[in-house]
């Protein structure tokens, strides 16, 4: 499907989508390195994104520093990624979100974003 792009990361870099970056909307799960929790967000910025997350800038994901990126999906405008966001924080826990995680390609209910 045109307008996204979807991206396992196994913990590398999100250095990985060059530049795509500075064009771009991103949804993306982070994973804490401690406790194993999953955070589910959007931003057009997905390296500075990480590492206000590890730097402990979000009240929310602080006590579970240090974050990894597992998983995105690219998008061509804000409103977009955000409901990819919306939508993946409605797997949150279920199935259907552990098949993303497990098989980013095949995981996603691609049918389900909408490009404004």
């Amino acid at each position: 499907m045109e307008g996204w792009q979807t991206t396992a990361y196994g913990g590398a870099s999100p250095k990985a989508m060059g530049g795509l970056q500075n064009k771009m909307y991103f949804a993306y799960i982070l994973q804490s390195k401690t406790s194993g929790r999953y955070y589910i967000g959007s931003t057009q910025d997905l390296e500075n994104r990480l590492k206000q997350h590890n730097r402990g800038s979000n009240k929310s994901t602080r006590p579970y520093r240090p974050w990894q990126l597992v998983y995105s999906e690219s998008f061509p405008d804000k409103k977009s990624a955000w409901l990819r966001e919306q939508q993946i924080k409605r797997y949150k826990g279920g199935e259907a979100f552990h098949r993303l995680l497990r098989d980013p390609v095949e995981g996603g209910d691609k049918k389900l974003i909408i490009n404004a």
